[in-house]
Parts: structure tokens; C-alpha cells; sequence
């Protein structure tokens, strides 16, 4: 056969479909075994897809925007010209596949003999970027990189409003467009649309229809089931954080090189607490009638992104010192809202840590991220008057939340957790008492 027609594989963690966010070639193009084809997104990331055929692209099926399920046709590739039909390195490919492997699946055709390779994807600012085409089109001369989209609602809402992005500087990490770039290239079009009358002018008001998919359905799916299954209770209690604001000064004055932040000091607490607290690091399994209690504390990050809330997770986060939390912090977030995180980054966490604050708000009653049993939330921190050894001080003071499972615990475990996380905001020598 001169045609080989590559299916989308198997994304792992019960994935059955992604939709098309890019394409990296076209019709006509020459790929080489492991070439990135084509960006898709999952409930849970968006990732490359490698080919583990060599060959030329003859078709692509579906468009950007598009959905595929798994097992569903993504590209046919046609055998290269100058290589015999029976030539023996290219039905070794056909055979074996390339062995590469993403996160969560493979290329679906590696014998279990064959050792697999990771061929890690290409930086970002490097992509090549390709259009797809209805027929076999000569290859194009290099041009300038297109600005990079990582979502497809982005890049839907600029088609809808007629915006190019082409001559759009993005401000995420990388050049990435997010949808603020793009409302506030809008801003000035919308400024001069009336606000009323008929024809092309009212055009500006109609409403904007966002496909609930990927990610976001992802997202829908699991505070919904959470919200049903979940009976969750909130606590909360106002601390002063004076002291681990100096705490934190202190640390990064004595080590420049080596910053930590405050999130990272807020996690540290967390996962000594969770030591002395371990009903709250646990999941309940209805079907077995059990709860599970975990010996890792896989410590989930709530991190607001253009393509929504994601729970990227910091594995044994009890084997890290403060350093390295701060560092796998930085680098986990940053991942995150790039959108370069691997599948199996944004799931198995077992207690997660939402800074709410960051949006100027005080307080919140989150829901948990299921099927954990437990969520902290930091509000903002503010100046307010305090009442410091019988007289009244200005301090710096936030307030903190715990939603728990409350099948897991009661309220005197839940209670006595929150209290412990408070206390070590406001003694942070308590914490260093008690590692």
C-alpha cells in the first residue's frame, strides 16, 4: 500500500476526542517520522501530535476548530517517491511505528520489544507554522512566524470580529495572542460602532457563541460532578501575615539568586499540615465504599489561563524543601498558562491550593476539585487595623479558607487544620518547630 493513513491515538485518562487547534504542514508537504503534524486539544492540555509515517501529506482530515475522536482518520500519508515500495527501512517504519512517545499515548504501532524514545517537542517561539490546503500545493519559501494562538476561542472570536492576527503582538510568554490582546485590538472598532440601528453597524452586538469543548467542558464537567457528589462544608479565619511577609523578605535577601514566594511559602504550610492532618489528603471511592487516604501529597496549583482554570500538580511535594517548591511552582504556573503542559501534569492531585487573592477579592467558597477531598483559598492581603499585644496596629492581613469533603472528616479535624495553617502564617517559626 502507498498510502498510510494515521488514526488520532489514544490520549490516555479517558480522553475520546481533541480538537484541531493548528496544523503544522499541508497537503503536498514531505514529513519525516516523528514530525509534529498537527496541535490538538484535550480536556486536559493542549499537546503535539508526532506522524510515524515518513512520506508525503496527501490529506488532512478536518479543520481548526473541529473535534476528532479517537480512532478517527488525522492524516494520510502517501510513501515517499524516490523510495521503493519494498524498501526495507520504510516498511520497518510501517511496521514499528517511531516509537515516539507523548504524554499519555503513543504513536499506537511500537512492539512492546522495541524501546520507545521521548523526542521532546520543539520551543515554542520555533514552530513552524503551515496552512492547510484543499490540493498538493508547491512548497512555500519561508516566512515570518505567525504570532502563536494557543486558543482556538481566540483565534474564533478574531475570525468573528474580522481581526487579523497576523500583525497582532501577543503579551503571553512566547508572543502567545490571548483573548485580552484581542479585545483590546477590538476596543477601538467597537468604540465606533453605533450603538444602535440596523444592517452591518449592529453587527458588533451580536452574541458570541463559545463551543463548550476541551478544556473548558472539562472544566464544566468536574465542578458539576463535584457539586453532586461532594457534601462540602467551608471554614474560614482572618490571619495576620505580617510575619510571613518578613519571613519571605528575609529568605530572599540572605539568597537573591534563589527567590521564593509567598504561594511557595503558603504551600510549604499546606503540606506540613496535610502531615498532621493526612484525612484531608484523601479521595472517597463510592463504588468500593471506601475513602482513600494517600501516602503522597500530589499538591494541586489553581491556575487561572486564557483557555480557562487548571489544576496542574506538583508531585511529592513532601520530599521538596522550600527552594524547590518555589522553583516547581514557577515552573508548573508558567507551563500552565502557556499551555505546554503534558496530560499526565494536570492530573492524580490529591489536595489543592487556590490563591484567589490574586484577584483582588477577599474571600471565596471554591469548589473542590474531585475527586480531592480538600481545597485552601488565600484571599488578597490588605493593610488593616489589628490588634497586636493589647493595642491596636496596622498589619498585613488575609483571610483563608478551607472547603473539605465532609464524608472524609468532621469539623473538629477540618478545623484543627485550618487553625494550623494560620498559626504558621502568623508564627512562621511554629512551622519550622514542627519540620
Amino acid at each position: 500500500m502507498s498510502d498510510q493513513v494515521f488514526m488520532l491515538p489514544d490520549l490516555g485518562e479517558g480522553l475520546t476526542e481533541a480538537e484541531i487547534v493548528e496544523w503544522r504542514v499541508a497537503v503536498g508537504d514531505t514529513v519525516e517520522v516523528d514530525q509534529t503534524v498537527v496541535e490538538v486539544e484535550t480536556a486536559k492540555a493542549v499537546v503535539d501530535v508526532p506522524c510515524p509515517y515518513a512520506g508525503r501529506i496527501v490529506a488532512l482530515h478536518g479543520a481548526p476548530g473541529e473535534a476528532r475522536p479517537v480512532g478517527q482518520p488525522l492524516v494520510t500519508v502517501a510513501r515517499p517517491d524516490d523510495e521503493p515500495a519494498g524498501h526495507a527501512t520504510y516498511r520497518e517504519e510501517e511496521r514499528a511505528g517511531s516509537g515516539n512517545v507523548l504524554i499519555g499515548y503513543g504513536t499506537g504501532h511500537g512492539h512492546a520489544g522495541r524501546r520507545r524514545r521521548r523526542v521532546p517537542a520543539p520551543a515554542v517561539a520555533s514552530r513552524p507554522v503551515a496552512v492547510p490546503a484543499a490540493a498538493a500545493v508547491p512548497a512555500a519559501p519561508p516566512v515570518a512566524a505567525a504570532p502563536r494562538v494557543i486558543s482556538p476561542l481566540v483565534r474564533r472570536l478574531a475570525h468573528e470580529r474580522g481581526l487579523d492576527l497576523a500583525g497582532l503582538r501577543g503579551s503571553g510568554p512566547g508572543g502567545i495572542v490571548r483573548r485580552a490582546d484581542v479585545e483590546e485590538a477590538l476596543a477601538p472598532v467597537a468604540a465606533a460602532t453605533p450603538a444602535s440601528g440596523a444592517g452591518p453597524a449592529s453587527a458588533a452586538s451580536d452574541d458570541l457563541v463559545i463551543p463548550l469543548r476541551g478544556v473548558r467542558r472539562a472544566i464544566a464537567d468536574k465542578l458539576s460532578r463535584s457539586r453532586r457528589e461532594i457534601p462540602e462544608v467551608t471554614i474560614w479565619v482572618d490571619v495576620d501575615a505580617t510575619a510571613l511577609l518578613d519571613t519571605r523578605a528575609a529568605i530572599n535577601a540572605a539568597r537573591p539568586d534563589r527567590p521564593v514566594s509567598l504561594l511557595a511559602l503558603l504551600a510549604r504550610i499546606c503540606v506540613n499540615g496535610l502531615q498532621r492532618f493526612p484525612a484531608l489528603n484523601s479521595r472517597v471511592d463510592p463504588d468500593r465504599e471506601e475513602i482513600v487516604q494517600s501516602g503522597r501529597i500530589q499538591l494541586g496549583i489553581a491556575a487561572q489561563t486564557d483557555r480557562g482554570l487548571v489544576v496542574p500538580v506538583i508531585s511529592d511535594a513532601q520530599r521538596l524543601t522550600t527552594w524547590e517548591l518555589a522553583s516547581a511552582l514557577a515552573e508548573t504556573t508558567a507551563a500552565a498558562r502557556a499551555g505546554t503542559l503534558p496530560p499526565a501534569r494536570m492530573t492524580g492531585g490529591t489536595f489543592t491550593l487556590n490563591n484567589y487573592g490574586v484577584f483582588g477579592v477577599d474571600g471565596s467558597t471554591p469548589i473542590i476539585n474531585h475527586p480531592e477531598a480538600a481545597l485552601v483559598g488565600v484571599g488578597r492581603i490588605v493593610d488593616k487595623p489589628w490588634v497586636v499585644n493589647g493595642e491596636l496596629a496596622v498589619r498585613k492581613v488575609s483571610q483563608i479558607s478551607l472547603t473539605f469533603d465532609h464524608r472524609v472528616c468532621d469539623g473538629g479535624v477540618a478545623g484543627g487544620f485550618l487553625r494550623h495553617v494560620a498559626d504558621c502564617i502568623e508564627q512562621p517559626a511554629l512551622l519550622i518547630a514542627n519540620i
